[in-house]
């Protein structure tokens, strides 16, 4: 199987921070100076990035640039798991679903979800606010981000179940893959109040960026679910060759 371009770029990328090429609070090269040292579109540059900040080996810094972070601030854990939908999942827990949107509309692009989705500026994306229920309990509250262009008239759905379902039947792009980056946070007073929990209860804050097959990015949503309603399995498979 082929690896793809940006995987590459990205695979060089962090053998030159493992072998101290680039240190901790080092600023990394433009993404045009990345583009001419490795031959690649700025698409392919981006796409290697968005996935080293997600996996937290780099932070970008508006207005100054993209920095190598400490590697001793965080450890992050990686999960392999297929992408089963809410509503698959309550199923077969033996649970009732409900998806209720509390706010669809079409807003300008602009930092952090616009360089997630790799487009420009100011340009529309729909923006997707949910509520998420097991059993008429609240159990996540999401904030979803699309390009405008890859699904228009998205907005104007009055009710999406499934997103990736209605992505790939109505509007012919179908998810390939996701990119989850899990950490705990605690529920200010509007997130507390639509989860109903006490505002500072422990929560799980979800960052998800979902692509199509070739590389496009689609996605990127922020949730928060209860800590005490939800817990995640890691599966880890190991290459024995």
């Amino acid at each position: 199987m082929s690896i793809s371009k940006y995987a590459v770029v990205k695979q060089h990328l962090l053998a030159a921070i493992k072998s101290g090429e680039y240190r901790p609070g080092d600023q990394l090269p433009t993404e045009d100076e990345l583009c001419k040292l490795y031959n690649v579109s700025r698409t392919t540059i981006r796409q290697a990035l968005q996935q080293l900040e997600l996996e937290g080996r780099i932070r970008k810094i508006q207005g100054r640039g993209t920095f190598i972070a400490d590697a001793k601030s965080e450890i992050v854990h990686h999960m392999l798991a297929p992408i089963v939908n809410f509503s698959e999942l309550m199923e077969e827990l033996g649970r009732r679903s409900e998806t209720r949107l509390l706010s669809s509309s079409v807003v300008p692009a602009e930092p952090p979800f616009q360089s997630q989705l790799d487009i420009p500026e100011q340009s529309p994306v729909t923006k997707l606010v949910r509520l998420r229920l097991a059993d008429d309990q609240p159990v996540a509250y999401e904030t979803i981000y699309l390009p405008w262009s890859l699904a228009p008239g998205l907005s104007n759905e009055r009710e999406i179940g499934s997103l990736f379902k209605l992505l790939k039947e109505k509007y012919g792009r179908p998810i390939d893959r996701s990119l989850d980056t899990l950490k705990p946070a605690l529920a200010d007073e509007a997130v507390a109040e639509l989860l109903r929990i006490e505002p500072g209860a422990p929560c799980f804050h979800i960052r998800t960026v979902s692509y199509l097959a070739d590389n496009t990015p689609i996605e990127y949503s922020e949730s928060y679910f209860r800590a005490d309603m939800s817990h995640f399995v890691i599966e880890r498979r190991y290459d024995h060759r």
